[in-house]
Order: structure tokens, then C-alpha cells, then sequence
């Protein structure tokens, strides 16, 4: 009777596994989950615990043993897309960014949202002027430490917080200035929606950065946006094609292409090779979500498509899940009181850290000299 209730316990055991999932504030939230949980299970454990009902514009992603990201799949069993082995750790992340920040119903998702973006400025994603840099971080600095106060906020208090990759000792000044004269009485809220419509207004605002090659060899990074496609090289955007141009994305091995009309019937083809052929397959699945979500109208329009030509030939994918005015719709409806958010203050220094690590362009030195831009950085999560 020992034996069978040991054997049994063992087998219970195996059929569970511990998932952490690491929230945009850097916290960790863990579970204990059947082996055979879909990934929209441990999605929805996630959003239940912050308290999120505009949850479609999230998304859990994953690194694999070959240092590939990729977003968990919420109609796949989490066990069969993971391949290393449990305790698996994962990260919550904005996986389709609105297009109006600043409008979104509820604060807890504008919260978040906030929260992304300011990752992304701190990791490089987010390219700005100067001007533009020192008001993103003044609004930072106003939404998690208050009004200035003299006798908390000592001369060059702004220097003890990171948030670009690098940045000079005058953007430190103007930031504190800003933070001193232009934003005193802001609540967080407020400091929160006025950093979101300033961040949307940037050409990089959303962009989750692939680092690719182009046909002449020049590294670029590939990005899909709520409003079309986006290639960068040189902190420079050098494409961009609305998501209404878009006609076709396909990848065939390493190689990616972009097929878009535009303005009086002209057809393009850009093409670009990914580092790997499993880098070019997560991309081509990033934009085949990304231009479904932001292009269709309706989840039913949905299809299945082929990353060939011929259909019945190589990888077959379709976007699951609700379409991006199905979700502002279905927004509008939303009638609770508003739940408690639990701000994560400024920490000085931040680290910020992430699980991966990537390539990074070039960036804005720590000096007197006049920082222009600041820097994309792909791979942190």
C-alpha cells in the first residue's frame, strides 16, 4: 500500500512543474502548474494576479537553450514549446503596443505600459533627441519620486538613476531641471499618461528590434510597430511600410522578405537575412501577428498562412486571439472600480535586469559632449 502511494505521488509530481514569470517591475511572480497547461493557463494566472483586464497587448516570453526568444503560444501545451527543462523562468512583456497609450481605459494597464517603455528607453530601444530624452526622464523621475524637495533631493540627484544605456552630466541637469520647474504637482498618473503620449509620438516607439543583415551585407534592425513595418540601421529609420502596404511576409531559412504595394501601384520586395534560421522563423511569426492584430478589422478575417509561396510547403502559422479594435472595443465596456496599484519606486542605479543579452549600436558616451540620440539595443527582454 506504501509502495503504490509512493509510485502515485511520484507520478503526481512529475505530471507538475514551477513556472516563474519575471513582471515588467522586476518582482517575480512563481507557480506550480499541470505538465500539460496550455500557455494561455499560466497567461491568465498572470493577468488574475495584476489585477489585468486589457491583457491582450501582453504576452509571456521565453529564451531557449540557443539564447532565441520566443513568446509563448497560449493555444500550445507550455511543456512542448520550452525545450529546456523545468523550473522554467519566463517574462512578462507589452507584446503589441497600443497605439494611444495615453488613452487606455483602465491605469493599471497604462501602468504597465509605462513601465515597458521605460525598459525600453533604459535598454536602448527607444531612440529620441536630447530634448525629447530629458522630459521622458523628467516625467520618470516625477511619477516615482514625487516633487522635487531640496531636502531629499540633494545637487545631482538625478545622476544617481539610469535611465538610458548612457547619457551626459548636461542631460543629467537639464532632466533635473525639468523635474524642478515644469513638473511640480503632477500625481503619478498624470506624470504616466503625459510620458506615454511623448513616448508615442517617437518613430521607435514600439519597436522590438531584430538584428538582420541586408543584402549588402550592412547590419539592420527589423521591427514591427502598431503602425507598420520599420528598418533601422544607424540609428537611422530607413524603411517604413504601413501596415495597409504590407501584402506578404515570408522566410525561407535564414532569408526574410517584405512584399508591400505602394503609391501608384508600385510593388517593393526588401529582403534581409537573419542570423539563424530559427531567428527568422520567430520573426516572420512576430509580423504575422503584429500585422493581424494592427491590419484586420476582425479576428474571424484571421487566416492560416504559409512563410512560402506554395502553401502546402514550409511553416504554417496563424494568429490566435483578438484583433487590436475588437480589444479597444471590448475596452470601452469595462465598468469596475479602478483596482490598487503598487508603484515600484525609483531605485538609484537601477540594474534592470533581464534574461538575455544582445548586440547594442552605438551609444551616447558619459561626457560633456551633447547627447543626440540614444541607442538601440536588441536581445534584453
Amino acid at each position: 500500500m506504501l509502495s503504490r502511494f509512493k509510485s502515485g505521488s511520484i507520478r503526481n509530481l512529475e505530471r507538475e512543474y514551477s513556472c516563474t514569470v519575471r513582471l515588467l517591475d522586476d518582482t517575480e511572480y512563481t507557480c506550480t502548474i499541470q505538465r500539460d497547461a496550455k500557455g494561455s493557463y499560466l497567461f491568465d494566472i498572470i493577468c488574475h494576479h495584476l489585477n489585468l483586464l486589457e491583457k491582450d497587448y501582453f504576452g509571456i516570453r521565453y529564451v531557449d537553450p540557443d539564447k532565441q526568444r520566443h513568446w509563448l503560444e497560449c493555444s500550445k501545451s507550455i511543456a512542448k514549446q520550452i525545450k529546456s527543462q523545468p523550473p522554467f523562468t519566463m517574462c512578462l512583456r507589452v507584446k503589441f503596443y497600443p497605439p494611444e497609450p495615453a488613452a487606455l481605459k483602465e491605469e493599471i494597464t497604462r501602468y504597465l505600459v509605462f513601465m515597458q517603455i521605460k525598459r525600453d528607453l533604459y535598454h536602448g530601444r527607444l531612440l529620441c533627441k536630447t530634448s525629447d530624452a530629458a522630459m521622458l526622464a523628467a516625467h520618470i523621475l516625477q511619477a516615482e519620486i514625487g516633487n522635487y524637495d531640496p531636502g531629499k533631493h540633494p545637487e545631482g540627484y538625478s545622476s544617481k538613476f539610469q535611465f538610458f544605456p548612457k547619457h551626459s552630466e548636461k542631460l543629467e541637469r537639464r532632466i533635473a531641471d525639468l523635474h524642478k520647474t515644469e513638473l511640480i504637482g503632477q500625481i503619478p498618473e498624470t506624470s504616466e499618461r503625459n510620458f506615454l503620449q511623448k513616448a508615442q509620438m517617437l518613430e521607435t516607439y514600439g519597436v522590438d528590434p531584430h538584428p538582420c543583415k541586408d543584402v549588402s551585407g550592412n547590419p539592420a534592425f527589423l521591427a514591427f510597430t502598431p503602425f507598420g513595418f520599420v528598418v533601422l540601421q544607424g540609428n537611422k529609420r530607413v524603411h517604413f511600410l504601413k501596415w495597409h502596404e504590407v501584402t506578404k511576409l515570408k522566410f525561407e531559412g535564414k532569408t526574410f522578405h517584405v512584399y508591400a504595394n505602394q503609391k501608384e501601384d508600385q510593388k517593393i520586395i526588401l529582403t534581409y537575412f537573419a542570423p539563424t534560421p530559427e531567428a527568422c522563423k520567430h520573426l516572420w511569426k512576430c509580423g504575422v501577428e503584429n500585422q493581424a492584430f494592427y491590419k484586420l478589422d476582425k479576428s474571424s478575417q484571421v487566416r492560416t498562412v504559409s512563410s512560402s509561396n506554395l502553401f502546402f510547403k514550409g511553416s504554417r502559422f496563424r494568429f490566435s486571439g483578438r484583433v487590436a479594435k475588437e480589444v479597444m472595443e471590448q475596452s470601452a465596456k469595462i465598468k469596475r472600480e479602478p483596482p490598487e496599484i503598487h508603484r515600484a519606486g525609483l531605485v538609484p542605479s537601477r540594474s534592470c535586469p533581464s534574461i538575455t543579452h544582445g548586440p547594442r549600436l552605438t551609444s551616447v558616451p558619459r561626457t560633456r559632449r551633447r547627447a543626440v540620440h540614444i541607442s538601440i539595443m536588441e536581445g534584453k527582454n
